[in-house]
């Protein structure tokens, strides 16, 4: 077994160990588990939506920004007059989500502008359409029917919680064990390879970015209906930790890999660390601190990793190379050795 794989889970049992020994009395409560379970979950959400330009290559920096807008066009649509029922807002904000994705992959597959650079500009526009939509209001409260999505616990846990499980076990399976997913992945590990095996990579990008919008803007729909009311600001203080998350579960489970249970357990170890700091007075910037310190970790340990399975694929060549080598001398050899029959 190799221990580094699994090392996210005992450094997340050496954070509970530190912060129950130096606070028992407010760290080990049934309330204070129940927070980060709840707290961290539309994180997650967004986290594994992430994944999916990752995977083929690319970067969604417009992924947090699209939860928070759709978060504010549900909660426009919900309190402004024509007022929709809520199943027919979360229904239209889902297609805005898409659409938002598909004009992402658009930029980038047809258009052929650099994931982060496209999403950078989307991000800059959903700013400002976040503004004219929300116009320094705050929208809410909203109707028992929507804020009972996410209300209330099944058997002890968070329902937000269940949510996040769902879709973590759902697009598991996608990534993991479909043709679909086997593709997204030979998409992002090597595009030039992946075409010449006949694989339309730029179809993969595109659909990549289509899954992380409508992801947010489910993503958004949750948190509207968790916090009960929206701004226009909400959103962008999601992007740092989920993309942390991202990299740093990179190296857990299948490293080297973007994985959803990796990203998951990454989620619930910086959110543990996060939750025992302010538990213990901590500013608030320290949780961009933690967050950020974490990210470049992550991403130096992931940038380690390739670095050394390179390395090890030039040498596993070159010995190749050189058994072929010496393989094809000593026939040469014998076949010199042998006698000129006449």
């Amino acid at each position: 077994m190799q221990l580094g794989r699994y090392s996210g889970i005992f450094i997340l049992i050496a954070i509970i160990a530190i912060f129950a020994a130096w606070m028992p009395q407010s760290f080990l409560t049934e309330a204070t588990f129940r927070t980060i379970l709840q707290g961290q979950a539309i994180t997650a959400i967004l986290a594994i939506m992430l994944l999916f330009p990752l995977a083929t290559g690319g970067f969604d920096l417009s992924a947090a920004q699209i939860m928070g807008f759709c978060a504010l066009v549900c909660g426009a649509l919900i309190t402004r007059e024509p007022r929709l029922d809520p199943g027919t807002a979360i229904l239209l904000v889902m297609v805005l989500g898409a659409l938002i994705g598909a004009v992402n992959g658009l930029l980038v597959t047809l258009f052929k502008l650099g994931s982060f650079i496209a999403t950078l500009g989307t991000t800059s526009l959903l700013v400002g359409a976040a503004a004219l939509v929300g116009n320094g209001e705050y929208l809410g409260p909203f109707p028992d029917s929507f804020r009972g999505l996410t209300a209330g616990n099944v058997f002890g846990i968070p329902v937000l919680t269940i949510y996040l499980l769902l879709i973590a076990l759902v697009f598991w399976y996608i990534l993991e064990h479909t043709p679909w997913g086997r593709r997204v992945y030979a998409t992002g590990a090597n595009p030039d390879a992946a075409r010449l095996a006949g694989i339309r990579t730029d179809r993969f990008i595109f659909w990549s970015f289509v899954i992380s919008g409508t992801g947010a803007s489910v993503a958004g729909v949750l948190l509207a209906s968790n916090l009960n009311s929206v701004n226009q600001s909400l959103g962008p203080q999601y992007l740092l930790p989920a993309f942390a998350a991202a990299f740093l579960g990179m190296t857990q489970l299948k490293p080297g890999r973007f994985n959803i249970w990796g990203t998951v357990l990454a989620i619930y170890l910086l959110g543990t660390g996060v939750q025992g700091l302010r538990l213990a007075g901590a500013d608030l910037w320290v949780t961009d601190v933690f967050n950020g310190l974490a990210l470049i970790i992550a991403v130096a340990i992931t940038v380690f990793m390739q670095q050394r399975r390179r390395r090890r694929e030039v040498k596993a060549k070159a010995a190749e190379a050189e058994g072929t080598n010496a393989t094809s001398q000593a026939s040469d050899d014998v076949t010199a050795a042998e006698p000129v029959k006449s």
